[in-house]
């Protein structure tokens, strides 16, 4: 479904109009009024865009953040890779690597800032496209990766800092992507559900209302996964903090939510893959099918992970009962 194609096939469209600039305005629509109609019939909710966003920034800017967020994954998956041949249940990083992370205390404050300025980065590398994909990724980072080095005394205090701001760096990007997301959804169901009134270039005519982030794409960047995960990352403080103390029933929750969240983001990953608009659809399938190699490196080492202790109980049993004698 091409939006363009869409726009010369709607019967009120006029042939002066420019295509991409009415495509692009749509997109970046943040403040759609609604007029009052005459014809309460085939026009019973019309719509003009009263504001936008400002205009993008050049398409430099573009490929330094396409430069960053390639980085960033290979790092990661690299780091992934890794830690599956070694063989070892939880990933643990020194403190200069973890400063690269997605979810690091310098990756993520850059991922924000990205995301503040996101409507503007939109010429070959567009945040309303892949955002969602960065934002999975920086999910992912701060599941798959622990704070501390394995082996050195972190204190609790200093454990705290870091898995604090890295909620605070999660829950601020998402309410950023969601400001970048939510106008280009908003707009997306303007020009698809909607047919021109010819008043204006943005003027149309609905059947129903138009609410923010629209009824065609129901994704938000401030979600039940975003919270799942900002939740597991508060029960690894409190288990830092108590260690022993905690209890069965806390750490069991933790165990429980961890898995849920790769759940939800492998469920997020299908649905925008399935639920996107149609555009830069290559870009799009590079950057999800990305966060799918993540998601299937996970699920391989889980199961490496449950093999090898497998093989470790069955080879205790052996010497056990080989040791006893009749």
């Amino acid at each position: 479904m091409n939006s363009l194609i869409w726009l010369q096939k709607n019967p009120t469209f006029q042939p002066g109009w420019d295509l991409e600039e009415i495509h692009a305005t749509f997109f970046k629509c943040i403040s759609w009024q609604m007029e009052e109609t005459m014809d309460t019939i085939n026009c019973p909710y019309h719509y003009v865009c009263d504001k936008t966003y400002p205009p993008n920034y050049t398409f430099f800017i573009d490929i330094l953040v396409l430069l960053f967020t390639t980085f960033s994954y290979f790092f990661t998956l690299v780091i992934v890779i890794i830690n599956i041949i070694s063989r070892k249940k939880t990933i643990f990083l020194s403190q200069s690597k973890r400063f690269f992370l997605p979810s690091g205390p310098i990756s993520l404050p850059l991922i924000i800032l990205i995301f503040a300025k996101g409507h503007q980065i939109n010429t070959i590398f567009p945040l309303s496209c892949i955002g969602p994909a960065i934002l999975l990724l920086v999910l992912i980072s701060a599941l798959s990766f622990d704070n501390i080095e394995d082996g050195d005394n972190f204190k609790d205090i200093k454990y705290t800092f870091f898995a604090a701001s890295t909620i605070s760096g999660i829950l601020h990007a998402s309410i950023y992507l969601d400001s970048i997301v939510l106008p280009y959804y908003t707009g997306f169901d303007a020009l698809m559900s909607s047919t021109f009134s010819g008043e204006c270039v943005t003027c149309v005519c609905r059947k129903e209302a138009l609410v923010v982030g629209g009824k065609l794409v129901k994704y938000k960047g401030w979600s039940m996964t975003t919270f799942f995960v900002v939740g597991v990352l508060c029960l690894r403080i409190i288990c830092k903090i108590y260690g022993e103390n905690v209890g069965k029933f806390v750490s069991m929750i933790k165990v429980f939510m961890e898995r849920f969240s790769w759940i939800l983001i492998s469920l997020d990953c299908v649905y925008l893959i399935a639920k996107s608009p149609q555009e830069r659809v290559m870009l799009r399938v590079v950057a999800f099918g990305g966060i799918f190699l993540l998601i299937l490196l996970h699920v391989l080492k889980e199961a490496c992970g449950q093999i090898y202790a497998m093989a470790y109980v069955t080879g205790k049993l052996r010497f056990v009962s080989k040791s006893t004698p009749l």
